[in-house]
């Protein structure tokens, strides 16, 4: 029998079997109701064919995708749905509209694959041709034939909100890499599903790990998944009962695309220069060093034959020893590497942006942040296996949930003031352990809570944080919702109940 990841996506005729029963599906039903109605309005028939793809909320490990480590994320009820239709003859153009139309007004651009993104002038339906120009690379390099392009009539409706650390910018291209790849009719694997929708999302310009798209991709019902990258594979994971995960919005958006060069892809340049150079303080070549390091995990080998030198594995210590804790400079890395920034990354032009405005660099910092969360996500899932009390179980994910966020906030340094405070909240309010969730500089915060004391926790976040809060983020890439004053339907997850993570066509 073949893994679930070299499965196909699945083919479903009605949205029970994506959605369940009750008030789910009929929540699912007025929503592709309303869909149809509008691609009908805008191109006068109805679509031929549906793709949805699940948000995520990342339980721990938090960006370390991109340095090739696991993470442990699991799919959220909350989706993209793309409904999509060939047009065969006439101009070849993609229409993308949006089911809330008055604010996102329709996008047409050429049907060329070769076409370049304009990441100067942001428009939500660059999303889709993040997709669409994916979907052309990877059966060009597969040698698919997929035939002449055509025209495409596409609508999107989403309930993913954005900047919300839930990965609603994942969700709209990997629905939208689904939706052109069965209207043009080729069926990849998930695991190469999710690799494309990976590469797919590095044309908006983000140095995607995989983490997002993997999980919306290879998702199933009822389990948390340990992701594993170099190759993307999945392993469904499992939780115990008696704990709520509670998925709260600090309101704060996490514009991940749009400050890029200053935050996420910042952090990605710190940690590969940090990784050449503990590759060089670990005995490599230079030339080697810059040559073939390309992320923490590359030189982690070296880090802990260090670190056995003294009695010991644990790959910081080489981190402790070899990387100072003062920002290092352009000039001090140069030094140290013998090869300008500029030529190391010029290959990567998200990556010269970020040298652009970098005034220095904290490679201790990131390094140490990289190393220890991947331990931490291999012992969240020891745990969750583990012979423990359902107690000292929950005690123990709480805790490591809580280093987590230590070490993003202190060490990684993509917290908000907001994200600060809704933490501290979820604490002092019975959290066992609450961490912020996906990339930061904004969005959610995840909070695992006794099941018995959910409804009060809610309550209690309701008065402490939502009231004075009352602020509404502008949505940046229209999936055409805004994130409500307070999570409360369909982001409260109890481990023993876990959301599905199919996709429908």
């Amino acid at each position: 029998m073949a893994k679930h990841e070299e499965l196909p996506v699945p083919v479903f005729k009605s949205l029970e079997g994506v959605y369940g029963s009750g008030s789910q599906l009929e929540e699912a039903e007025l929503r592709f109701k309303k869909l149809k109605s509008k691609f009908t309005e805008f191109f006068g028939h109805a679509p031929d064919i549906y793709a949805r793809s699940p948000g995520r909320v990342n339980l721990i490990g938090e960006h370390i995708d991109y340095e090739g480590y696991s993470v442990l994320p699991m799919a959220i009820r909350q989706d993209t749905i793309v409904g999509i239709r060939k047009v065969e003859g006439g101009e070849k153009v993609l229409r993308i509209a949006n089911v809330n139309s008055e604010k996102y007004s329709l996008c047409t651009y050429p049907a060329d694959p070769e076409q370049e993104i304009d990441l100067k002038n942001h428009r939500w339906g660059h999303y889709f041709i993040c997709a669409y120009k994916g979907f052309y690379e990877y059966a060009k390099s597969k040698g698919i034939d997929v035939g002449e392009t055509v025209g495409l009539e596409v609508i999107v409706d989403g309930v993913v909100p954005t900047g919300s650390g839930l990965s609603s910018s994942a969700a709209f291209v990997c629905s939208s890499t689904i939706a052109v790849m069965a209207v043009m009719g080729a069926s990849f694997p998930k695991k190469e599903l999710a690799q494309l929708t990976c590469d797919c999302e590095r044309h908006i310009g983000t140095q995607s790990g995989g983490m997002d798209q993997a999980i919306s991709v290879m998702a199933q019902s009822g389990f948390a998944a340990l992701i594993d990258f170099n190759p993307i594979r999945a392993a469904e994971v499992q939780l115990p009962a008696g704990g709520t995960f509670v998925i709260a919005h600090s309101l704060a958006e996490s514009q991940k695309a749009v400050t890029a060069a200053t935050n996420y892809n910042n952090r990605v340049v710190e940690c590969h220069l940090a990784a050449i150079v503990l590759g060089i303080k670990l005995g490599m070549s230079t030339e080697e060093a810059v040559a073939k390091v390309k992320t923490l995990s590359d030189v982690e080998g070296l880090c802990v034959s260090f670190a056995g030198k003294h009695e010991s594995s644990d790959p910081v210590l080489a981190v402790k020893e070899f990387l100072k804790e003062e920002p290092y400079t352009a000039e001090d890395i140069e030094a140290i590497i013998n090869e300008k920034l500029q030529t190391v990354f010029a290959n990567s032009f998200s990556s010269l942006d970020v040298l652009k405005v970098a005034k220095h660099y904290k490679l201790h910092q990131r390094a140490a942040h990289v190393y220890s969360e991947a331990k931490r996500v291999y012992a969240f899932k020891d745990t969750v296996s583990s012979d423990l009390s359902e107690e000292d179980i929950l005690k123990k994910l709480g805790d490591l949930m809580n280093d987590s966020h230590y070490s993003c906030s202190v060490l990684y340094e993509c917290s908000c003031p907001e994200l600060e405070e809704l933490v501290k909240i979820s604490r002092d309010n019975g959290a066992l352990g609450a961490r912020l969730t996906g990339a930061g500089w904004g969005g959610c915060a995840v909070a695992l809570v006794k099941e018995n004391i959910v409804p009060q926790f809610i309550l209690n976040l309701k008065v402490s944080y939502f009231h004075s809060h009352r602020k509404i983020s502008p949505n940046k890439h229209g999936t055409g919702h805004e994130p409500p004053l307070c999570y409360v339907s369909g982001t409260i997850f109890p481990i023993k109940n876990r959301q599905r993570g199919d996709r429908q066509k």
